[in-house]
């Protein structure tokens, strides 16, 4: 799971976008659940782009290119696993990728959070406090990633309470203590990217992360076909990717410093106020993302229940819905840099602007998307896997992959606007209220409806996602006090 760096477009704020030392003034603290809005600066009018949908397509397409390499990357680890012999091979590749989107996206708040705060002290003009944003959350990083090492023996735990066969477990056992000694550089590119996102740097963004995965992909041929490593390659493959990806991230850091400006300072740094902030943000994120990492996994349990045929076609079919969410996420990476910027501004009208051209681009993406799964959508069952069972499962299910795209679009995008805004407890209560909504409707749908069932309770989470974020919506415009009005 690991994203990176952006090149900024066009029109981008007047803030320099790089770290700075952080100013006698720190970050505001944050004293409820909401995160407070940054104090107000003098708000440059080029922080505010006026030709709204060439500054959104500028913004998301070079990061929708850059998160599809994502996907293509864990497709082709899928089509290598879907090729050994026999399905448990791809079913333990699956546990193991589950397992690490716990514990690499349950530490997602480095990257949302590092977004937010960055995009706000972009828009407001502060580098200083930019800097001390960037540094604090890498400590962060670092520290959470030397934890997960320390805690390595869990894997077996884990795996075990996801289910499956002993074939399964056994390789999910290999491939994921193949990845896991990368985990503090995986973690650490999150904040490399969190600060490439919020200073709108979107074509350094895509040349990195195609580098990134191109390495990850020939790693994994070479492992796995050179080297005769079957699972343990694909797992140690993306483990090389991720510190080759951190190695350079550290380089686009150190290039992209302020120039002039003071050391850190150790008390701004430190400061009790802006780490306040910091925690809370990352509180309400990190639980956010529990419950949605909660979701798949008892998505994938159910699944497993249901054999290795039927959890291997599971995990086939959301490889679709990841190429989906990843290129949707470039608009909703959009939103949070821009509606972070406008609100780092105090520009109510610029960010209300961002979520209307966002969401429509947003939504004929998300049209696109359907529309070639509906189409397209039985051959990339079969170039996926040659598993005849797998093929013929998926291919039942298909229809439900179609139809996620219009369905789950617009939770993603609202999650970028709120991330923007750092108004983390509505994000939060989101996601606990989704999750609420998708167990209960599991254990309605599965007795009844089987497999069918456990997808179309899925649909449900999706669709709530997007609800219960939008009752949100008017109330965060009012919250923005704007100084002054963008064409």
């Amino acid at each position: 799971m690991s994203d990176r760096a952006k090149q900024e477009p066009a029109a981008r704020g007047a803030a320099t976008a790089s770290l700075g030392p952080d100013p006698a003034a720190p970050c505001v603290a944050a004293t409820s659940h909401e995160i407070p809005l940054p104090p107000s600066a003098s708000a440059p009018t080029a922080a505010v782009p006026v030709h709204w949908h060439r500054r959104v397509l500028t913004l998301a397409f070079p990061i929708a290119l850059a998160n599809l390499t994502q996907p293509i990357l864990g497709a082709v680890d899928t089509a290598v696993a879907g090729h050994l012999d026999g399905a448990s091979y791809l079913g333990g590749v699956a546990l193991g990728g589950l397992f690490f989107s716990f514990v690499f996206w349950g530490f997602g708040f480095l990257r949302m959070g590092t977004t937010g705060l960055v995009a706000q002290a972009h828009g407001a003009g502060d580098p200083a406090a930019l800097r001390n944003d960037v540094v604090r959350a890498l400590l962060l990083a670092a520290a959470i990633g030397a934890l997960v090492l320390l805690q390595a023996p869990l894997i077996d735990y884990a795996l075990r309470a996801l289910g499956g066969s002993d074939a399964v477990q056994r390789h999910a056992r290999i491939y994921c203590h193949a990845r896991i000694w990368a985990a503090p550089l995986a973690l650490g590119n999150y904040v490399v990217l969190g600060w490439l996102l919020g200073t709108q740097r979107v074509r350094l963004a895509l040349l990195s992360q195609v580098f990134i995965n191109s390495v990850n992909i020939g790693a994994v041929l070479l492992y796995v076909y050179g080297f005769g490593w079957g699972v343990a390659g694909i797992g140690a493959a993306t483990a090389t990717a991720d510190a080759l990806g951190f190695v350079l991230g550290a380089a686009l850091l150190w290039h992209g410093r302020p120039r002039g400006l003071p050391a850190l300072n150790r008390i701004a740094l430190f400061d009790a106020a802006a780490i306040k902030r910091l925690v809370v943000l990352n509180r309400d994120i990190f639980v956010r993302t529990l419950c949605l990492l909660s979701s798949f996994g008892w998505f994938a349990h159910l699944g497993a229940a249901q054999g290795d045929a039927t959890l291997a076609a599971n995990a086939l079919l959301l490889n679709f819905q990841t190429f989906m969410a990843y290129g949707l996420d470039g608009f909703a990476h959009a939103a949070e840099a821009l509606v972070g910027a406008a609100i780092g501004a105090r520009d109510r009208q610029a960010v209300a602007q961002a979520i209307k051209v966002t969401a429509l681009w947003s939504a004929l993406g998300a049209l696109g998307f359907s529309l070639v799964y509906w189409g397209a959508g039985t051959w990339i069952v079969e170039r996926l896997t040659d598993q005849a069972s797998v093929r013929a499962a998926a291919e039942t299910y298909l229809p439900w992959a179609a139809l996620m795209p219009v369905i789950s679009v617009w939770g993603f995008l609202l999650d970028g606007v709120f991330i923007g805004a750092t108004r983390t407890r509505a994000l939060m209560m989101s996601m606990v209220v989704s999750f609420t909504v998708f167990v209960a409707a599991s254990w309605a749908l599965l007795a009844w409806h089987g497999n069918h069932g456990l997808w179309a309770a899925m649909s449900i989470f999706m669709a709530a996602r997007g609800i219960t974020l939008a009752r949100y919506l008017p109330e965060m415009l009012r919250s923005v006090q704007s100084h002054h009005v963008t064409a």
